[in-house]
């Protein structure tokens, strides 16, 4: 799922990156504010974690969304049952949330890939 790698850091990784890049996932607001308040954009750890939770954010509601269209509308039972993924993937966001706030830089295979192509990160 994720990834540990190898960034090396310009500059002390402090308590209060940590803080906001773990908060980034679970809560996208949180990264759309680093992103624009120019003293946290600044710091590269928050950067990174702001970029990549908006990215997986966005990934997985554009899956949500899809799979609640394509399986709600082949059954009401199964669309109900995709009502259940916003839950699971909130949780996922969480794991991500956690490694953050370890101090970790890590990557989602498919999409931190991407981004870099992008040269968002």
């Amino acid at each position: 799922m994720a990834e540990e790698i190898v960034v090396p850091p310009s500059g002390e990784i402090t308590d209060n990156d940590k803080l906001m890049a773990a908060l980034s996932y679970p809560i996208p607001i949180v990264a759309l504010i680093i992103l624009l308040v120019e003293d946290m954009k600044n710091r590269p750890f928050q950067r990174y974690h702001a970029v990549q939770a908006l990215g997986v954010n966005v990934a997985l509601w554009v899956i949500i969304v899809v799979l609640g269209c394509i399986l709600g509308a082949i059954t009401f039972f199964i669309g109900g049952l995709c009502g259940l993924a916003p839950i699971l993937l909130w949780f996922i966001t969480l794991y991500w949330a956690y490694e953050a706030y370890q101090g970790k830089y890590f990557e989602i295979k498919w999409l931190t890939e991407f981004l870099r192509k992008q040269n968002w990160l």
